[in-house]
């Protein structure tokens, strides 16, 4: 049995729904939109707008789990998952469980639809009976979505409460700012609720830009509108100017590193150390954040370059996989019926899977659908094809016991000196071998010699012992060379339908003479084969009758005595026959590769359905001589 190569990957990557929602803002973004710095104090988050996350494609993944084989598994991963907690509950797996289903109830029904069918029902009267897993399965889904909608109200209630302290934080700051008798009391408690509302956790996407504003103006507004100790801030500048200059640097370094994500990710730690990062003086503020704005356009602008190219990569990708499937299961494996069909097939299937494994991944929507659908072919085929080796052995051993029974048994008789009793026995016994289908090749050869050399030495034995009527024989051998005297002398005027009676007239004298001497036999055989050809050929009579007159001429011959050879030449016409059957079940499932639509493709058809009449042609010829044999047998 041919090994399965089964080392194609499920191409499967698991992301979170917010992963996803920040590569989807990711992916949309011309560049990263950052607030211009207007204030003389430290700059809060609300200077820079979120910046998404890493898409999913590029994030570590860990190795998918063994999929799921059986519909009680999928059972099981499905109670496990809604065992988790909610934010441990993943939409892909949900939908990959759904896709694992649903393709093995796909399979059952096809089952099911063909033994319906089988069974003499119509096919639109076909009606699935209810999968209580299938049933079991919603509930379980629908209860994971639950938990994710309970999560999703729990953040978004926690996400609002963020929202409402934060406001307050910034209503405090400007009430305080507005205190200009006492503003330098606030000071150090401007600071800590600067660190409360850095500390206070997320709100919502949509406030999010707005509410980090909001927030830096409350604190600008502070600091500029209440001098604070003017060497302490002077000190702030001067360090702040310092560790922005470096991020500067650092950020127009990204643009020369040849991996896009490994300096998208590095600008997004370059962004939030700017978020944490005070202001510099207002002269040069926005002079700076320009030089910083413009080295992340220059990365955010490569980035998006990078994953419009894999999109259009994944479409060609998905295109290519799509082909590949319709390719396959276009296929019907159903006809395969030798050894030779198997290999042959197995090797497209092969050739298919390294096509596959050459090709990078479709989008996510479609690659794991795609996969799935390409694996089923290939399943299909392994076990269609394990199947019929597994009968295939059972029936050439079978065969084998068959042969080495026969084997014995005319060992046994081989010395037996009762010869018309013994020749009736061996002549059953070589028909019997003909109804013996075939073996295993690595005994075929030695099986049949064993039992051909057990019939060889009896009829030897035979014709040892048994004397010949010599004056019939001369007698008949004189009559032969009349025959071949007559044909060599047909006028050159003769009419080629005259020509022909002839012909039949001296093939039927011929068939109804006796044996000749053995020593003559094969000359006289071969004067007579001459005189047919060369009449053959001087009144132009070539036809398929007239081959298999001679034919017939040729089993009379060697049936003079030595039924062995006839055998010989039976088994020999029966390999043709089985080896031109074989080719014609071929060129029927080439004939399902190719259409007509074109010139070349008409034409191309055209010549393998004269190729296939020729061959039904020859097929016909070889059954009727062996029919001919057996009727000598």
């Amino acid at each position: 049995m041919e090994p399965r190569d089964l080392s194609l990957n499920p191409e499967q990557n698991g992301a979170s729904e917010e992963t996803l929602k920040a590569a989807e803002a990711v992916e949309t973004a011309d560049a990263v939109t950052v607030v211009n710095e207007n204030s003389e104090e430290s700059i809060s988050e609300a200077e820079i707008e979120p910046v998404a996350e890493l898409p999913v494609e590029e994030q570590p993944v860990a190795a998918p789990a063994a999929a799921p084989q059986t519909k009680d598994e999928i059972l099981a991963a499905a109670r496990e998952l809604v065992a988790r907690d909610a934010a441990d509950i993943s939409g892909d797996e949900m939908s990959r469980l759904k896709q694992q289903y649903y393709a093995l109830r796909h399979d059952e029904l096809r089952r099911e639809r063909e033994a319906f069918i089988e069974n003499g029902g119509a096919a639109d009267d076909f009606t699935p009976a209810p999968d209580p897993v299938e049933e079991q399965l919603k509930e379980l889904f629908a209860q994971m979505k639950e938990k994710k909608a309970a999560l999703r109200a729990e953040i978004e209630a926690r996400q609002a409460a963020t929202l409402a302290r934060k406001e307050e934080i910034i209503a405090k700051i400007i009430q305080m700012s507005e205190d200009t008798d006492n503003v330098h009391r606030h000071f150090q408690e401007v600071k800590d609720l600067q660190v409360e509302f850095k500390n206070a956790g997320d709100v919502d996407d949509a406030h999010t830009a707005t509410i980090w504003k909001k927030f830096n103006d409350a604190v600008e507004h502070y600091y500029d509108q209440h001098k604070i100790n003017k060497e302490l801030r002077d000190y702030d500048f001067k360090k702040n100017l310092a560790e922005k200059e470096l991020l500067c640097e650092q950020a127009e370094k990204l643009n020369e590193e040849t991996d896009i994500i490994l300096a998208f990710k590095r600008l997004q730690d370059l962004h939030e150390k700017w978020r944490q990062t005070g202001p510099v003086a207002k002269d040069i503020r926005e002079s700076l954040w320009l030089r910083f704005k413009d080295a992340s356009t220059a990365v955010n602008k490569k980035y998006q370059a990078f994953f419009e190219e894999r999109k259009a990569k994944e479409r060609e990708n998905e295109e290519a996989k799509t082909a590949i499937c319709e390719r396959l299961e276009a296929l019907d494996f159903s006809t395969l019926s030798t050894y030779a069909a198997w290999d042959e097939m197995t090797q497209t299937i092969m050739q298919a899977q390294a096509e596959w494994r050459s090709l990078g991944y479709a989008s996510k929507k479609m690659n794991n659908a795609l996969f799935a659908r390409f694996r089923a072919v290939c399943d299909n085929f392994f076990s269609s094809k394990a199947e019929f080796f597994k009968r295939m052995k059972d029936t050439l051993a079978e065969n084998l016991a068959k042969k080495t029974a026969l084997c014995e048994r005319a060992e046994a008789l081989k010395d037996s000196t009762e010869w018309r009793k013994t020749t009736d026995e061996f002549i059953a016994l070589q028909k019997e071998w003909k109804t013996i289908g075939a073996v295993a090749k690595k005994h075929s050869e030695t099986v049949w010699r064993r039992f051909l050399a057990a019939c060889d030495y009896f009829f030897d034995q035979k014709k040892k012992a048994t004397g010949s009527a010599k004056k019939a024989e001369q007698e008949n051998l004189k009559l032969k060379q009349a025959i071949i005297e007559r044909l060599n002398n047909v006028p050159d005027g003769t009419e080629a339908e005259e020509a022909a009676t002839i012909l039949r007239q001296a093939q039927t004298e011929w068939q109804g003479i006796g044996h000749v001497p053995f020593h003559d036999k094969d000359r006289i055989y071969d004067s007579y084969r001459e005189a047919v050809a060369a009449l053959t050929e001087k009144f132009d009579l070539r036809h398929a009758r007239a081959r298999m007159e001679s034919f017939k001429d040729n089993v009379e011959r060697l049936a003079d005595g030595d039924d062995n050879k006839l055998y010989r030449e039976r088994e020999r016409l029966m390999r043709t026959f089985e080896q031109r059957k074989a080719d014609l079940i071929t060129y029927q499932n080439n004939m399902s590769f190719f259409n007509s639509r074109s010139k070349s493709g008409d034409s191309l058809v055209k010549e393998m359905e004269r190729k296939m009449e020729r061959i039904k042609e020859d097929i016909e010829t070889l059954r009727e001589k062996i029919e001919v044999i057996d009727s000598k047998l």
